[in-house]
This record gives structure tokens, C-alpha cells and sequence, in this order.
């Protein structure tokens, strides 16, 4: 797990400046997901939305079909993603738990992730939702999930 240096996510130019996948891993994971879902690679795909317990940090959002997901790591299977991030914040954070939710709401909607404690689209030092799909954009997306499902018959050996 990355941990960024304190006062990274507090200023705008160091911020915008870290490379995609720390910058979609610390705070733009939702604009990722929302930029997704705008016009999606993949067919049915829906949000999700880990909610650290309260007092915690931890937060993630990222699409899924229920079987792989979608964020800054690329195609994953869901419940390695889950067990990934549940180790990685209960490591820092004894006691650290958290529930999983649907995403209900707009997460390109600056005033609907605010209410939720997140940026939005227009609130970094430049439009993140074009950078958002170039990532995006650079991902075989058949190759990469078809990659993540396979995982599923995999042998462990």
C-alpha cells in the first residue's frame, strides 16, 4: 500500500503532480469510476463504494460486475481488491473495518461527492475527468478483464 507524504492531498500543484495511479489511488478513485461509467469499455458495470467505519480513513470507489472490478490497479478480481485493501488499512489502523456500498449517486457531480466528504471533477488544479479517461484509454479492456476472470479457474499452485 502507498502511503503519501503529509500535506500532498492539501496542495493542489503537488497533488496534480503525482503519477496517475497514486493520484486515482488517493482521492480520485471516484472520478475514475464516474468517468467509467460515463462511457463505459465494458458492459454491466455498476459503483461501489468501501466506507471505512466511522473515525477511520480508508475510502475507495471503484466499478464492478460483481465478479472484477475496475480502479487505479486496472482489472482485479472484487474480492482480491477487498481483502487487499482490508489488509492494507488494517495494517495501518488496528481495528479498521468497513461496509461496501452501491453507488446511488453521480460521482462526476461535484455537490454529490462534497456531501460525501469527496472532490469533485472541477475541484483540482485542472479538469481531472479528461486525465481520468486517458487512463482509461490506455487499458485493453477486453484483455485486461478477460485476464482478471481467468484468475477465477486459476490454480493456486
Amino acid at each position: 500500500m502507498y502511503i503519501l507524504k503529509r500535506g500532498i492531498k492539501k496542495n493542489p500543484e503537488k497533488r496534480w503532480a503525482l503519477p496517475d495511479r497514486i493520484f486515482f489511488g488517493h482521492g480520485a478513485c471516484a472520478l475514475l469510476a464516474g468517468t467509467f461509467l460515463r462511457l463505459p469499455p465494458l458492459p454491466g458495470f455498476h459503483a461501489e463504494r468501501i466506507i471505512p467505519a466511522e473515525d477511520f480513513a480508508g475510502g475507495h470507489a471503484y466499478v464492478t460486475d460483481g465478479v472484477i472490478v475496475f480502479d487505479y490497479h486496472g482489472y482485479s478480481l472484487r474480492e482480491r481488491l477487498l481483502a487487499h485493501h482490508a489488509k492494507g488499512w488494517s495494517k495501518r489502523y488496528p481495528g479498521w473495518s468497513c461496509s461496501i456500498e452501491t453507488v446511488d449517486f453521480d460521482l462526476l457531480d461535484t455537490a454529490e461527492l462534497n456531501s460525501r466528504k469527496m472532490l469533485g471533477p472541477d475541484q483540482y488544479l485542472h479538469d481531472a475527468i479528461p486525465r481520468a479517461q486517458a487512463f482509461i484509454d490506455k487499458v485493453d479492456h477486453a484483455v485486461a478483464s478477460a485476464r482478471a476472470r481467468a484468475l477465477l479457474t486459476a490454480s493456486p499452485c
